[in-house]
């Protein structure tokens, strides 16, 4: 199963931050077991949800020059509230540094007013081709792939 969790990236600023919304729905799945009875959004998820926030921003700043990004450490992960169905959890990242292939961010989910969770991210990002140069052409499709995800997602003037 695969959870593409950005519902769409409000703003953005190249090389600072994002801002992207989770739409938290009953008929997400694995809501029925997390918990019966009171569903709310698993962190594990919230903390993706921050993690891919953060890889758009990656991209977009980039334009795209690394297929992979992936979440190479989370430190200081505080939960300070309930994401119930029904609601928005905003999610907010703001590059902190960059080095080779790495960046870190300051991230915070939002419920309103209200801080739900809030992380300092690193994340690791890396081309295919550069790794392993005979699955060069994989590059352009995953590339192609996230362009494409991005027209649905992207923020509309």
């Amino acid at each position: 199963m695969r959870f593409l969790l950005i519902d769409k990236i409000k703003e953005y600023k190249i090389g600072e931050s994002l801002t992207a919304t989770k739409n938290i729905t009953l008929s997400e799945e694995y809501l029925a077991d997390h918990f019966p009875g009171f569903p709310v959004l698993p962190g594990v998820l919230m903390l993706e949800a921050l993690t891919e926030a953060a890889a758009w921003l990656i991209r977009l700043t980039d334009d795209y020059a690394d297929s992979i990004i992936s979440l190479k450490e989370a430190r200081n992960v505080k939960y300070n509230h309930f994401v119930q169905p029904g609601e928005t959890l905003e999610l907010r990242v703001q590059m902190m540094s960059r080095g080779d292939g790495e960046t870190k961010f300051k991230a915070e989910g939002w419920l309103g007013e209200t801080q739900a969770l809030s992380a300092r991210l690193v994340l690791s990002h890396h081309g295919i081709g550069r790794d392993y140069p005979t699955m060069a052409w994989k590059d352009a499709d995953v590339i192609n792939e996230l362009k494409r995800i991005y027209t649905l997602i992207a923020p509309r003037d």
